[in-house]
């Protein structure tokens, strides 16, 4: 645990004897809609953060060695944890992945421990996610078009998760989805969309997925990788609420642990904070730019599409558990139209990343604006 302790603390901006930063998933901002874009005036100006690269070690900060937090690099997957001694509840969150009509789901019980699997579903599959800003984020397991397989580093920038992968031993920061150090300094990673969800609300809409077993019936990069899955080692820094020692005036907009959706166009970023949408009546029809967005929750899953579909805005309402538009009812967590005219069709993710925290989304995207909030 010493280790986390030190990782958690690096990751806020603590001395290494402190743990943890802030934390509240709530925004307790206005609500209503909110047209007008811009960038909030601040420390920083920029829409999204644009590093020198590649970045020196001085700016890495190593929290752990290098596949200490061991990747998985053989996925298994059955309809549930039946089998298993861990327990997934319907509560726990998971990242979803579809593909080809097919749907996967992996658990945060596994992801908090590992971080990184490595799969083939679709083409070569790469699942990520950071703890510490909460953000999920999936893509093509391809470097220069090879695919690869990729680990955890130890290394935090902008306290976040760096993978490196194994072709090149380049390192990757997972928000940005982007080499900054190594031979593929400068190259992207193709996103593929993905949805941060509960395991009951991606059941409910995709009833025949498949759902990542925890090690060791899923092989790992050091052998016999296992965890206790019915803990969560970052229990006690989530609920942490004290603030960012130095946190400039843009930062203090939101509780650095409110979790936020975002939106970034070339020119304009903005975040949605979860309680903000709840309060909406769980959907926002709004604007990011030249970008028409709906931003729809439960109490725990926050999602993002573009709501133009054959050429048409639509403006969109809730019935229950769905999104309403256009005659049609959608699939809050998967987009897809369930009945009327549209059925069939499937809108179109707004985002490539997943909610996280608001230090993290700040952190890339230092000009965002904050849904329902003044400029």
């Amino acid at each position: 645990m010493e280790r986390r302790r030190f990782l958690e603390a690096v990751a806020a901006g603590l001395p290494v004897c402190v743990a943890g930063c802030i934390g509240d998933p709530d925004g307790g901002v206005l609500t209503g809609s909110d047209d007008s874009d811009g960038t909030v005036p601040g420390d920083r100006d920029s829409v999204v953060t644009e590093p020198d690269l590649p970045l020196s070690e001085s700016d890495l900060i190593r929290a752990a060695p290098k596949d200490d937090i061991p990747a998985i690099t053989d996925p298994a997957f059955d309809a549930d944890w039946s089998a298993v001694t861990a327990t997934l509840g319907d509560r726990d969150r998971v990242i979803g992945v579809e593909a080809g009509g097919d749907a996967r789901a992996y658990p945060l019980p596994v992801l908090n421990w590992h971080e990184v699997v490595n799969d083939d579903f679709g083409g070569p599959l790469l699942v990520t996610y950071c703890p510490l800003c909460q953000s999920g984020v999936t893509a093509e397991r391809r470097v220069d078009g090879e695919e690869t397989t990729f680990g955890v580093s130890g290394y935090l920038w902008q306290r976040d998760l760096v993978l490196y992968d194994d072709l090149t031993d380049s390192l990757w920061s997972q928000i940005l989805g982007r080499a900054v150090r190594g031979p593929r300094t400068g190259d992207s990673l193709s996103l593929r969309p993905s949805t941060m969800t509960t395991w009951g609300e991606w059941r409910r809409e995709y009833p025949d997925t498949s759902v990542l077993l925890p090690p060791p019936e899923s092989g790992t990069v050091r052998p016999r990788s296992t965890r206790n899955y019915n803990t969560n080692p970052y229990g006690e820094y989530e609920d942490i609420r004290h603030p960012r020692p130095g946190a400039s005036e843009s930062e203090k907009r939101l509780p650095p642990k409110s979790l936020v959706i975002g939106v970034a166009t070339e020119e304009v970023a903005k975040a949605y904070p979860l309680r903000t949408v709840v309060e909406a009546e769980g959907v926002v029809n709004d604007r990011v730019g030249e970008l028409p967005v709906v931003v729809a929750s439960t109490d725990e899953s926050l999602v993002a599409y573009d709501r133009r579909v054959d050429g048409e805005t639509l403006t969109f309402g809730r019935d229950g558990d769905a999104l309403t538009a256009g005659e049609s009812r959608w699939g809050l967590v998967s987009g897809r139209a369930l009945d009327g005219p549209h059925e069939g069709r499937r809108l179109a993710r707004a985002t490539d990343r997943s909610p996280m925290f608001w230090f993290a989304w700040l952190d890339f995207f230092p000009g965002s604006r904050v849904y329902g909030q003044p400029q």
